[in-house]
């Protein structure tokens, strides 16, 4: 894997510079791929290469703490606008201009912000299984099991995760993700607070949800409330799909043929 250097990352502030490790494949127009809380290998975007490397140029980075990339000891409760940073800074690095982010999971809530933060830098946002609220009660047992002993998540899992980020750091790295957010929780002010301040409505720039049916992260009533924020978005609700649509054998198909016609009309 390529290695990127940047000076600072607000994921590791004691350490500089840092360099992170990023895969790059396919030739064209950008599309940035960022890894939910898991990191990359869980939910891989072999599917999406296939489909789109012959005309886009795909990378996709381990951010701070994940994969290949500088290994962390803290994770805090804003790590997303952390992470923001962090990516902005590593577009600069590899003189990237208007890429799309495609974001899953926590990488969705990563791309989001940077739309918000910065949209002159970005063409667009493809935003997968993506959160809004803070606090997400439905999935309050599950941090639970990832703070408290990730052992629980399954062979499959804890396997993939020992391969993604190392034998000796993959249960430390999944116990700060899922406290991060059982503080996210914590830390609200309301049932309903979001993510974004109030702000998601700014999101000006051409934007794509894609969201499984059935993902199980997803409170009642969470993908309707982004919908009032953003009325004009294009949200795609993929029928039978979990947590992980593009990677998915049975929703990837429709997964990529939203996400080309977006890519297509953004060009």
């Amino acid at each position: 894997m390529p290695i990127a250097t940047i000076d600072e990352s607000p994921l590791a502030p004691e350490i500089n510079p840092i360099e992170i490790n990023y895969r790059d494949t396919g030739t064209g127009a950008p599309i940035v791929f960022l890894h939910g809380g898991w990191g990359y290998e869980i939910y891989p975007f072999d599917r999406q290469i296939a489909a789109l490397g012959d005309r886009f140029r795909i990378l996709i980075p381990d951010r701070t703490g994940y994969g290949r990339s500088l290994g962390i000891d803290h994770l805090p409760s804003d790590f997303h606008q952390r992470a923001a940073s962090e990516t902005l800074r590593l577009l600069d690095a590899l003189h990237i201009d208007q890429p799309v982010l495609w974001g899953h999971s926590d990488g969705a809530v990563i791309a989001a912000m940077i739309g918000l933060a910065d949209p002159e830098r970005i063409k667009g946002v493809i935003l997968e299984a993506f959160h809004f609220y803070r606090s997400k009660p439905g999935s309050r047992e599950f941090f639970e099991t990832m703070a408290g002993d990730p052992a629980l998540l399954g062979e499959r899992v804890t396997t993939t995760l020992a391969r993604d980020h190392g034998e000796d750091y993959w249960r430390k790295l999944i116990v700060m993700n899922g406290a991060a957010w059982l503080k996210l929780a914590d830390q609200s002010t309301h049932p309903k607070q979001d993510l974004y301040d109030g702000k998601l409505g700014h999101l000006r720039i051409p934007s794509l949800f894609l969201h499984g049916s059935r993902d199980p992260r997803t409170e009642p009533g969470e993908m309707e409330a982004v919908r009032e924020q953003l009325p004009a978005a294009q949200i795609e609700i993929i029928d039978g799909g979990g947590h992980s649509p593009h990677s998915e054998s049975a929703a990837s198909d429709e997964c990529n043929r939203f996400a080309r016609e977006f890519l297509n009309a953004n060009q």
